[in-house]
């Protein structure tokens, strides 16, 4: 009886044990496990990186992929932001961390079913199984154009987006890096003035200038406050208060109906819509729009900054209606109120990444569905219609394409820190609308002279293949 009884006790510790172990491991596995494979510091990341999965662009091209000799980026410094890099010393950035879970290879010491496949010898014994691929909305030719046009200056950011489905067709900022050197030059980008690691086209805030012209006039004409009849009389100059609103170099347009204020991009002019607007309407019609507001976008994506409602003055609302004051907005946020324009008043949203593939089987991520529809359609025919005559008779004739119609609109954003940043967004064709673009350039001036010759590039490559 007294063997009995030990023997009991043994078992009941060896059982108490083992389930000590069991809770231990299980732990481990599905609680821990995820944050310890995150981990850069995991020195496994470096044996399964060989096997993380490719990210390609939407016509099968390798925009990222693993070797023996580490990831390879065939684009470069072209797509680098959006791209990101996946290093196991500095981690993750862009689509290489959003998309980690999908593209990290998983260990087959993990796996019991590819365990039990390589004891019955249907897999080659490996140490991981390979990650998922990711397939994205980019047009690889149309990025090479994008930032091949932007390389040659500064700093500064651009987006093409498919206005009928929200699909990004491409996205650089400029300085850039080369994602496949993260580890050898991670100390001196972090230390780089220009902050070569930021991308300006979701995470940059400007002020949008006289491109926001074009959320006021479908404001102003959607709330009754603006007919495309309207007439203001520019002298060059309009005082609310103590503060006095000029338009660029002095100009004064003189007398002119709506369409030729927006072509002729009157400050003082839109100054006058915008107060007739008043603050209750701006604010109503800014939540239309959504901005300041998550967009839902692929990658993480600055949110707008918009003046509170306390601090509206009639000055401030003034400066608002030719996009200054307090105001700040991503080239994304700008390239996606072209984009609502473009698409008869309804806002797609924009998404990057169309399916994770694995096992030959494509898994959706995102595809075509409305973020916002804040104007009419007949408002956008009116505003498309005054973008049109921007291009061929106002400020924006260097987007000008031939035989092709193109709506856009220039901007040229004060810049407390330094010379105007220089803006341009488009679509075209005007009558059907196959892409839509933002450009600025930090600091190069004029709108017309900078962004407008840039987003003609890029407009003309996407018509070329795109249809």
């Amino acid at each position: 009886m007294t063997i009995n009884r030990a023997i009991s006790r043994l078992v009941r510790l060896f059982v108490v044990a083992y389930l000590l172990l069991f809770a231990r491991q299980l732990y481990v596995q599905v609680i821990a496990g995820p944050h310890l494979g995150d981990n850069p510091h995991n020195p496994r990341l470096a044996l399964l990186a060989p096997y993380r999965g490719s990210i390609l662009a939407r016509d099968g091209t390798i925009l990222a992929q693993s070797s023996a000799h580490g990831r390879i980026y065939p684009l470069g410094r072209a797509f680098a932001h959006a791209l990101g890099y996946a290093s196991p010393r500095y981690g993750r950035s862009g689509l290489e961390s959003v998309f980690n879970a999908d593209l990290a290879p998983r260990p087959v010491g993990n796996d019991p079913i590819a365990q039990f496949e390589e004891v019955l010898h249907l897999r080659a014994r490996a140490p991981a199984l390979r990650g998922s691929t990711v397939i994205t909305t980019i047009d690889p030719a149309l990025e090479a154009t994008l930032y091949g046009a932007l390389a040659p200056y500064h700093r500064g950011a651009g987006i093409a987006l498919d206005p009928r489905t929200g699909e990004v067709l491409a996205l650089a900022s400029v300085p850039s890096f080369n994602p496949a050197r993260i580890d050898a030059d991670f100390a001196s980008l972090l230390n780089d003035p220009d902050s070569p690691l930021v991308d300006r086209a979701l995470d940059g805030l400007y002020p949008p200038g006289s491109t926001f012209k074009i959320f006021t006039a479908a404001t102003a004409l959607s709330d009754g406050i603006a007919t495309m009849g309207s007439t203001y009389d520019d002298p060059g100059y309009f005082t609310i208060g103590d503060f006095t609103v000029h338009d660029d170099e002095g100009e004064a347009t003189g007398v002119r109906d709506l369409t030729g204020a927006f072509a002729a991009s009157s400050n003082v002019d839109f100054a006058q819509i915008a107060l007739g607007i008043g603050s209750a309407r701006w604010y109503a019609a800014a939540r239309k729009w959504g901005l300041g507001q998550p967009m839902g976008f692929t990658l993480p994506l600055e949110p707008d900054r918009l003046p509170r409602h306390a601090d509206m003055t009639p000055g401030v609302l003034a400066q608002l209606g030719f996009g200054q004051a307090d105001l700040l907005v991503t080239p994304m946020r700008m390239a996606t109120i072209a984009a609502t324009i473009a698409a008869g008043g309804t806002t797609q949203r924009p998404y990057l990444v169309r399916a994770v593939r694995r096992n030959g089987q494509d898994r959706p991520v995102a595809g075509p569905s409305v973020l916002a529809t804040p104007i009419s359609a007949a408002v956008a025919s009116k505003v498309r219609a005054m973008m049109v005559a921007v291009v061929e008779a106002g400020t924006g004739t260097s987007a000008a394409l031939p035989d092709v119609a193109v709506a856009g609109k220039t901007g040229t954003a004060t810049n407390p820190a330094g010379r105007s940043h220089s803006w341009f967004v488009a679509f075209a064709p005007a009558g059907a609308p196959r892409a839509a673009v933002a450009i600025i350039v930090e600091n190069a001036g004029y709108g017309a002279a900078v962004a407008a010759p840039i987003a003609k590039r890029v407009l003309a490559a996407a018509l070329t293949h795109r249809t």
